[in-house]
């Protein structure tokens, strides 16, 4: 299985994706190279054809002499993993770390509620890889989040119910780990990026494995997303795409969605787009969905060709929220409240994202803070695992432990984190605590790794 049902002659509902696929992934495979002489240099203006490639390079928001520099500098790197590789400037970041990054996805997080409360089981799988998908209008920001620092965590209450913790668990490879839950679900992820850096364009692979449980029957579902590209990195406009398959199987059943993230073509078409199918464990296509991950998401009941069932209709069953007119990052409403102490519970766990210095400068608009505190920070973490090592004691985090299991993905082998709900007793001990007297309340005798005992 993997693709709609085989159509003849071209007729059916979704029959020309696949050549759609093809055709699309041609095209941008014959963007302009050889720019300006710098060898392995591709632009590609997603609203435009090839032609206009070169008044693209011009654009973006690095100045010529730093775009310059930046590329001769990056030029060693051409084919290689550049996940925590490269020491970034603070200029390409937004004041958000991969954990807090993590959390964006509990945005829409009733679509799961509603997917625990709903009898059909095909609808089930609508709901959720509605929710899925919901986050990728926030993932297609250009903005680089901070990498967290190891033993960094990230905690979230007041949204739906949800109490959400995310810890960095890992430096070399950079891994985290993540655990949220509520009356409906529980959603536990352990991810580790993977990259492959092209000169002006960067291949993202979501190596990780996402559950969530539906709790009042126990249906367990996986998630398996597409990888994305964020094209012009150094010349023209950065912008980010997500061409590829995404499935979720319901382990309990069997049933599984697929999904097309249908790769942007010359002039956008495509853009955006989604298709795909609800299949039973049969792989017989019982309901299509439609739609574009920046705008909403619809389905219908079809039959067995993978046409609509006559007498049915489109319905949408998500739609993305008003957004900020003009924000400088790009953020949601959202993404805004991942960022204040809004949604922070009492005591504050003092290594959480919120709290992490250079992050908080450049929140403010003090770039230059926010590059000496990142600078500082990525130092103190060397040294850190400096003596570690001299000492023979490995890092262990506090919230998840490495099992024994390891998960085939399409990129490559994972080891897994379990939370170990020692963080569900931790927050019941500070919930019951008395009223913290200010908003900013932080657990002062908890691992802080922004001052690590050598720095001082």
């Amino acid at each position: 299985m993997g693709s709609p049902p085989e159509k003849n002659e071209g007729k059916g509902f979704f029959a020309s994706m696949s050549s759609g696929l093809s055709m699309f992934g041609s095209a941008m495979h014959r963007s302009v190279s050889g720019f300006l002489g710098y060898e392995g240099v591709e632009v590609i203006n997603p609203e435009g054809g090839k032609e206009d490639a070169e008044e693209e390079a011009q654009r973006g928001r690095w100045k010529k002499e730093e775009r310059d520099s930046y590329w001769k500098m990056m030029q060693k790197y051409i084919g290689a993993d550049v996940t925590s590789m490269v020491t970034l400037p603070v200029v390409i970041f937004e004041p958000m770390t991969m954990l807090q990054k993590m959390a964006e996805l509990m945005e829409y997080s009733y679509l799961l509620d509603q997917a625990d409360e709903c009898e059909d089981p095909y609808m089930r799988l609508v709901y959720a890889t509605s929710w899925a998908i919901s986050v990728y209008y926030a993932y297609q920001r250009t903005w680089k989040p901070f990498n967290p620092i190891l033993g960094e965590t990230y905690e979230m209450v007041n949204h739906g119910g949800i109490t959400f913790i995310a810890e960095q668990v890992s430096h070399h490879p950079p891994m985290s780990a993540g655990h949220a839950e509520n009356e409906h679900f529980t959603y536990d992820v352990t991810s580790k990026l993977k990259t492959k850096f092209l000169g002006n364009s960067v291949d993202v692979y979501p190596v990780g494995r996402t559950r969530v449980v539906l709790k009042r029957d126990g249906v367990a579902l996986d998630l398996v997303p597409p990888p994305t590209k964020v094209n012009n990195l150094i010349f023209g406009r950065t912008w980010v795409d997500s061409p590829g398959e995404m499935v979720m199987t319901n382990l309990t059943t069997g049933d599984k969605a697929v999904l097309y993230f249908q790769p942007c073509g010359w002039f956008g078409a495509g853009r955006y787009e989604i298709d795909g199918y609800v299949y039973n464990a049969a792989e017989e296509p019982k309901i299509l969905m439609t739609g574009k991950w920046n705008e909403s998401m619809s389905y219908q009941p079809c039959d067995l060709e993978g046409e609509p069932v006559p007498g049915t209709e489109l319905k949408e069953v998500f739609h993305i929220a008003e957004v900020p007119k003009d924000d400088r990052y790009q953020y949601t409403y959202f993404a805004h409240k991942i960022n204040s102490f809004s949604t922070a519970p009492k005591k504050l766990l003092a290594s959480d994202s919120r709290l992490r210095p250079d992050r908080f400068a450049l929140e403010k608009g003090d770039l230059s803070k926010a590059g000496s505190e990142k600078s500082r920070l990525e130092e103190m973490q060397r040294a850190e695992k400096r003596m570690r090592e001299a000492s023979g004691q490995p890092f262990k985090p506090r919230w998840f432990d490495l099992s024994d299991e390891i998960v085939a993905t399409p990129w490559g082998d994972l080891e897994v984190y379990q939370y170990n709900s020692s963080y569900s007793r931790h927050r019941a001990v500070a919930d019951s605590s008395p009223d913290p007297a200010n908003e900013e309340d932080v657990e002062s005798t908890e691992f802080n790794p922004w001052q690590f005992s050598h720095s001082d």
